[in-house]
């Protein structure tokens, strides 16, 4: 097909695919949704994971999103420097999102700030929310995330001194989820970022929540203090939606960097239990392989 074809074809794939994202969650987070309601012996618990399921089949049967709140729309890009399309990759995200706020339909998320005023189609500036990693090849994988206002929005960050430690560490999640956390709809997916500086822990956050449920930080080190957050989160007794439980959390990941000596920066972004993320690769010839939903159709 020609170059015209090709970003029309594109945008369709990608207005079809945000828009799903928003109506079907990602294969783990089910799996792992049906788990934690197996592992409480609470009753209210019990309905409040029916209740969740039950909303899932509703959104499946009606083609309506899953949560009023359909988020920000953000993208996470790691595209192949040979990628057709990387210089239009911008543009038809931002069409592919009017599309599916039409078509979904999406509610209107996207105020122009100091303006005050809705765009009316989940666009604006620097909106949807776009970041890029280029590798060699000729695929793009392209993560949809629906940043809620109630979840991963309200993220925090700071930069600790180095005599706080990996203790400090700890000290800002508990923090953060024991307040502010919960505005979002518990069990929680808890991304931690450790690396230098505000923006670059906040960042780390972020992708932390986009990685597959379960998957573990390849130090040792690192994939022992989840194992541990997870299990002092739970502890904490939040339970699903925030009505008490033995689970807390979906998860909890974390993503490094390398720091300067002098500082530790840490970020914490929470998604709710209805998370909104999904993975498309793209090939050169602008077909398509779903990777988080199961037997997924556009």
């Amino acid at each position: 097909m020609d170059k015209h074809e090709a970003q029309r074809s594109l945008t369709d794939t990608m207005a079809k695919f945000t828009a799903y994202v928003g109506k079907h969650l990602p294969q783990d987070v089910l799996e792992k949704l049906a788990q934690l309601r197996e592992g409480e012996d609470s009753p209210l618990s019990r309905v409040v994971y029916d209740s969740m399921f039950e909303n899932l089949k509703a959104a499946d049967r009606l083609n309506r999103p899953c949560c009023q709140d359909t988020g920000v729309i953000q993208y996470f890009i790691k595209a192949g420097a040979s990628f057709p399309l990387l210089g239009e990759l911008r543009e038809i995200l931002g069409d592919a999102v009017r599309q599916a706020t039409r078509e979904a339909p999406l509610r209107h998320n996207a105020v122009e700030t100091f303006v005050e005023k809705n765009t009316g189609d989940n666009t604006g500036t620097r909106v949807p929310w776009i970041e890029w990693d280029v590798v060699p090849g000729e695929d793009a994988v392209i993560e949809v995330y629906m940043a809620g206002g109630g979840c991963s929005l309200p993220g925090a960050a700071k930069v600790l001194m180095p005599a706080a430690g990996y203790e400090g560490i700890v000290q800002f999640v508990f923090d953060v989820i024991t307040s502010y956390g919960v505005n979002a709809c518990p069990p929680l997916l808890v991304g931690v970022g450790v690396s230098t500086s505000v923006e670059t822990a906040a960042m780390l956050s972020k992708k932390a929540i986009l990685r597959p449920i379960g998957t573990r930080h390849p130090n040792p080190q690192a994939a022992g203090m989840e194992l541990l957050l997870e299990k002092g989160l739970n502890e904490v007794g939040i339970g699903p939606q925030g009505l008490t439980g033995n689970s807390t959390v979906l998860g909890v990941h974390i993503e490094s960097s390398a720091r300067h000596p002098s500082t530790i920066g840490v970020g914490v972004s929470v998604g709710c239990w209805a998370h909104r993320r999904g993975t498309i690769r793209i090939a050169p010839d602008m077909s398509y392989e779903i990777l988080s939903h199961k037997e997924a159709a556009l």
